[in-house]
């Protein structure tokens, strides 16, 4: 997987977990309210959105009058909590000349607010056992806390204070400036995949938001300034545009009146979002050449695809286990295993509201060439266009896909995870379940259609890369 379609992280983390769903009907989270979900809004002060059957519990949804919108996914089999915040804005969001601001803003919210020094969530959390975490993409920013039961208060005072305001001084910005971009160094300037991988959707997304690195260009990170940060907070990091949701052992009045206290003082505003836009069309194949310092040569290819809610999508994604899902996928058996021409093969399909590169890459091996890995996948698309993958091979890789999907859903941490990413891009809190069925559903005649429709040479880019 490159580095440009990797969640850009907090530097302690090494969580890189592409998260893996289902999407569903846009924006329908109400399923029949019931006597016992009013009495808990009505206790609570809050409006009640609905209430939806999650694995073996209910995924309730509440919203304050100042936007804030509350997933709450009670499960007392553990005694444990996660409590995460998303945020609708990620890298799209940014302007150009200011690329990287998402990402640089995820790291100053660890500094500290005007009531929180910075580091005192951190204590607070090591002393009882639990745990932090946050993470950037494209579509969404989200702040995860992991904690033992009991443990919330300290939390959701912390959350609702720097979603308030941040103490942003000079120097810590600087600071963090320079993490960041140390970041960047390790990441991308320093790894030949991570430069490769830029490179190609640079070049494929030209003139499109998803062009752009989420860690930003490195001139770009150096010139951000205090006020950028400011404008990007006050803009971005409203009670309207963030949704809270909590998994695991809780009380669920005490829970929602507890948020209430915290969080119903954040003034209401009206968050003007960019308007989602299809990539500009493409009518020949771009290709780029490099020459790195690297071990062996390299081909990374993307295709143009759709965004994470289309049909298409979940196709494509059974294609992409079908190709380079695991050792005993077509491509990879063959170009790694039996030929021996490369060391490593894979395709990659991140889930971006809207639209998606089919990424393919592949490590050659000492006797092999750019030219050579190149021939080979084109080798093994071709076949998949030409004729209908077997009945066996679709339910493998749906059944690995599907197993992939379960394992995501066996924390609370995970849970919440999925009903946050749902909430956000594909618009239904509870589309990690749906998704499984409609993985189910694909039929081989299906993936050949998407596959001819898709992987088309001439709406597809190329990178070379030769060890110099």
């Amino acid at each position: 997987m490159s580095a440009r379609t990797t969640k850009a992280t907090k530097t302690r983390t090494t969580k890189t977990r592409t998260t893996q769903a289902r999407t569903t009907k846009a924006g329908k989270t109400k399923a029949g309210k019931t006597g016992a979900a009013d009495k808990l809004a009505q206790a609570a002060k809050v409006r009640l959105l609905g209430e939806q059957p999650y694995l073996a519990h209910q995924l309730r949804s509440y919203r304050l009058d100042n936007g804030l919108t509350i997933r709450l996914l009670q499960d007392p089999s553990a005694p444990v909590v996660s409590y995460q915040t998303w945020f609708q804005v990620g890298s799209a969001n940014e302007q150009p000349g200011k690329t990287g601001l998402a990402h640089f803003l995820e790291h100053l919210m660890f500094l500290g607010t005007p009531k929180f020094e910075a580091g005192v969530l951190d204590e607070l959390l090591e002393d009882v056992g639990g745990d932090n975490n946050a993470a950037t993409w494209t579509d969404w920013t989200y702040y995860q806390d992991d904690v033992p039961e009991g443990c919330l208060d300290v939390v959701m005072q912390l959350e609702a204070d720097r979603m308030r305001g941040l103490s942003l001084e000079p120097d810590d910005v600087d600071a963090e400036r320079q993490v960041v971009l140390s970041e960047r160094r390790d990441r991308v300037d320093d790894d030949v995949d991570g430069v490769a991988g830029e490179q190609l959707w640079k070049h494929a997304f030209r003139k499109h938001a998803y062009g752009h690195p989420t860690l930003g260009w490195q001139r770009d990170i150096e010139h951000l300034s205090v006020a950028d940060c400011r404008a990007f907070h006050t803009r971005w990091y409203a009670p309207s545009n963030a949704t809270v949701v909590v998994a695991g052992a809780f009380d669920e009045l005490s829970l929602l009146r507890a948020i209430r206290k915290n969080y119903q003082d954040l003034r209401r505003t009206r968050v003007r979002r960019r308007t989602p836009t299809a990539p500009a069309g493409q009518r020949t194949e771009r290709s780029v050449e490099l020459t790195l310092a690297a071990s062996a040569p390299r081909v990374f290819v993307g295709y143009r695809g759709p965004g994470y809610r289309s049909r298409e999508w979940v196709v494509l994604r059974v294609l992409s286990e079908i190709l380079f899902g695991g050792r005993g996928s077509r491509a990879y058996r063959s170009m790694v295993l039996e030929t021996e021409l490369a060391t490593s093969a894979w395709a990659d399909l991140p889930p971006f509201a809207e639209a998606c590169l089919f990424e393919i890459g592949a490590i050659g091996s000492a006797k092999s060439s750019p030219a050579a890995l190149l021939k080979a996948i084109d080798a093994h698309v071709a076949h998949v266009v030409d004729r209908p993958c077997t009945d066996e091979e679709v339910e493998r890789a749906c059944a690995r896909i599907e197993l992939s999907l379960l394992t995501s859903l066996e924390t609370v941490g995970g849970r919440a995870e999925q009903v946050g990413f749902h909430s956000l891009v594909s618009r239904d809190p509870t589309g990690a379940l749906e998704r499984a069925e409609a993985y189910r559903s694909v039929t081989p005649a299906e993936v050949q259609h998407v596959a001819k429709s898709v992987l088309v040479p001439r709406r597809r880019t190329v990178v070379r890369v030769t060890p110099g």
